[in-house]
């Protein structure tokens, strides 16, 4: 009775030392072992019986153009990592790009605000009947007459009407 129960414990542990164990390369080239084979590509049999054939591709139904092929192929397949690191980047390139030129709209527009603002200050001070001076050339002061004083006005609403709507 001890002798069949050794003979069964035996066979039973014999079991896993007959269990093949393949090893293939995937397509990135990393060595891959298990005990069950790839569905398709070289298979090397480290332990156990023959290497069994793996199952013919399906058939293809009607080649499709060069061109069209390629492109279904690649939308098929998911992107790699440096695929997603480049459009990743473009990505961040372009906000970027588009903060950038928010920042430099603001920018002018603040700047536009300051023009109009200050025309408007120049305009009123002109029309208020206050007496005006401005440096001249020479680094003296001259004070503006009533024809000066209305080009000056003219100026400043043309000003005001091209770039202050």
């Amino acid at each position: 009775m001890i002798r069949r129960a050794a003979l069964v414990v035996a066979l039973f542990s014999a079991l896993p030392a007959l269990a093949q164990i393949y090893s293939w390369k995937d397509k990135d080239g990393r060595m891959h072992y298990s005990d069950t084979p790839p569905p398709t590509g070289d298979v090397n049999v480290i332990r156990g019986g023959p290497v069994p054939r793996p199952a013919p591709p399906p058939a293809a139904v009607e080649p499709a153009p060069e061109g069209d092929a390629t492109k279904a192929a690649e939308a098929a397949r998911p992107p790699t990592l440096a695929e997603r690191e480049q459009a990743f980047r473009e990505r961040r390139a372009a906000a970027a790009e588009a903060a950038a030129k928010a920042d430099e709209e603001a920018a002018r527009e603040a700047e536009r605000q300051r023009f109009c603002e200050q025309a408007r200050n120049q305009l009123a001070a002109l029309e208020s009947g206050q007496r005006v001076s401005r440096f001249n050339a020479a680094g003296g002061r001259e004070f503006l007459d009533d024809t000066a004083r209305a080009e000056e006005a003219g100026r400043l609403r043309q000003q005001l009407s091209e770039s202050c709507q």
